[in-house]
């Protein structure tokens, strides 16, 4: 049977697919739409298990907090290139897919790619039905939701980094800070909130390190020991985000900006996502 352009074109808008791989999909159907979109779909997962093994380093990473700015999400979504990372499509998809989130308010990667998309597929589906229709492995690699009296999102350029952080109160003071918060977390990407949020496995490699860096340097054995602590006082100031010095000003810590700004006010929890992760 004939195809018209009319027939093509809105398939296309409906999926997303090319010109002719639409044609193709109304040809092989008869011209049937719910048909054709199926056809379409099975080529979406055709490809995504023959790109299975490939790489996906490239996409964008999107941060975003609800309009009442209670919770906040924070998604990346891979790709094989940056040529499709850069399309405004794929751009326009990543944001469809925060949307859902924000919508919802998903509590995981896996509960988000089981809400559904639309009337007729999931997150899931969808994301396999545009790997057909891109081309490419496509990846849900990270996810993230933070709730709390203030929720503040920063998208460095380009994003392919994003944060979110977590406000013990709320209102425009918390706002504006959290702001500044969210780029240092982004510029200096502390390990965690305060020393007590470190990982024991974590600071006894600090304390082996400093004590074998003491004693390369000559200092005596009994002495290693104390060493290693006052070096591990230092990685914490280094390494965790309320100690860290601000950025925007050196001679003071994270915690004492929060505290300039605000006696109360300070980081509950915090995120940060990159592709380079």
């Amino acid at each position: 049977m004939s195809i018209t352009a009319s027939q093509v074109n809105e398939l296309r808008k409906k999926t997303g697919a090319g010109m002719m791989d639409c044609k193709n999909a109304l040809v092989e159907s008869n011209g049937d739409m719910e048909q054709a979109i199926d056809l379409l779909r099975k080529k979406g997962q055709k490809i995504a298990a023959k790109r299975g093994d490939n790489e996906a380093r490239e996409g964008l990473v999107f941060a975003e907090a609800s309009a009442d700015g209670s919770f906040g999400v924070l998604l990346a979504l891979n790709c094989e290139t940056d040529f499709v990372a850069k399309n405004d499509d794929f751009r326009n998809f990543v944001q469809s897919l925060v949307n859902i989130a924000l919508t919802n308010k998903a509590e995981s990667a896996e509960a988000l790619k089981a809400m559904k998309y639309d009337d007729k597929l999931t997150v899931e589906e969808k994301i396999v039905e545009q790997i057909g229709v891109i081309g490419e492995k496509l990846d849900l690699s990270k996810y993230e939701l933070v709730s709390a009296s203030q929720v503040v999102p920063y998208n460095h350029p380009g994003n392919q980094l994003a944060t979110l952080v977590a406000l013990n109160k709320a209102g425009d003071v918390s706002e504006n800070a959290g702001k500044q918060v969210a780029m240092q977390v982004a510029a200096m990407n502390p390990i965690a909130l305060n020393a007590e949020g470190v990982d024991a496995d974590t600071i006894q490699r600090e304390i082996e390190i400093g004590k074998e860096l003491a004693i390369q340097e000559g200092k005596p054995a009994d002495m290693a020991e104390k060493i290693a602590e006052g070096r591990l006082g230092k990685f914490f100031k280094e390494n965790t985000l309320l100690s860290q010095p601000f950025v925007r000003d050196n001679k003071l810590t994270v915690e004492q900006f929060l505290k300039q700004e605000d006696k109360e006010l300070t980081v509950v929890d915090f995120k940060r996502v990159a592709l380079s992760n």
